[in-house]
C-alpha cells in the first residue's frame, strides 16, 4: 500500500470513529453531524475501492493506461445524494423536536429502562434496596395517590 492510499485509510478510520462516537451522543445535532461524517467516510471507502486512477472509461481512447472502473464513482455520487437527502430529513426532524420540546436532547424511554431492569434482575438477582425506582415503572413526580 502506497503513501496516499494509507493516508486515505487513516482518514476513513478517523471519520468512521468520530461519526460513530457522535451517533452515540444524546444531542440530535451531534447525531446529524455523526451521520454526515459516516457518509463522508463511506464515500472515501467507495473511492478507495476503485483503485488507482486510470484512463477515462471511454471506448476508443488511445491511452496506454488501463481503463478506470466507473462503478465506484457512480456509487459514490449516489451515496452523496442519499446522504444529502437523509441529512436534510434529520435536520428537519431535529428542528421540529427543538421547536416542540425546547431542547435537542434525546429523552429517556421509561419503558426501555423498565425492561432492561427486569432482565438485569432476572440475570443478576438485584436486591430490592439497590433497584432504581424509575426502572420499576414509576414515573418521576407522580404519587400513587394522585389518580393521574
Amino acid at each position: 500500500m502506497n503513501g496516499p492510499a494509507l493516508v486515505l485509510v487513516v482518514t476513513v478510520a478517523v471519520l468512521f470513529g468520530a461519526g460513530f462516537d457522535l451517533l452515540m451522543q444524546r444531542s440530535l445535532i451531534r447525531v446529524v453531524v455523526g451521520f454526515m461524517l459516516l457518509g463522508h467516510g463511506a464515500n472515501l471507502v467507495l473511492l478507495l475501492a476503485g483503485g488507482a486512477a486510470g484512463a477515462p472509461p471511454l471506448l476508443g481512447g488511445g491511452s496506454e493506461r488501463p481503463m478506470a472502473d466507473p462503478l465506484p464513482q457512480a456509487m459514490a455520487l449516489t451515496a452523496i445524494v442519499i446522504t444529502f437527502g437523509v441529512t436534510a430529513f434529520l435536520l428537519a426532524l431535529a428542528y421540529r423536536a427543538r421547536e416542540l420540546l425546547g431542547e435537542d436532547e434525546v429523552q429517556d424511554d421509561v419503558e426501555d429502562r423498565r425492561i432492561a431492569a427486569e432482565r438485569r434482575r432476572e440475570t443478576w438477582k438485584v436486591p430490592p434496596e439497590e433497584r432504581d425506582p424509575l426502572e420499576e415503572g414509576e414515573e418521576p413526580g407522580r404519587d400513587e395517590g394522585d389518580g393521574r
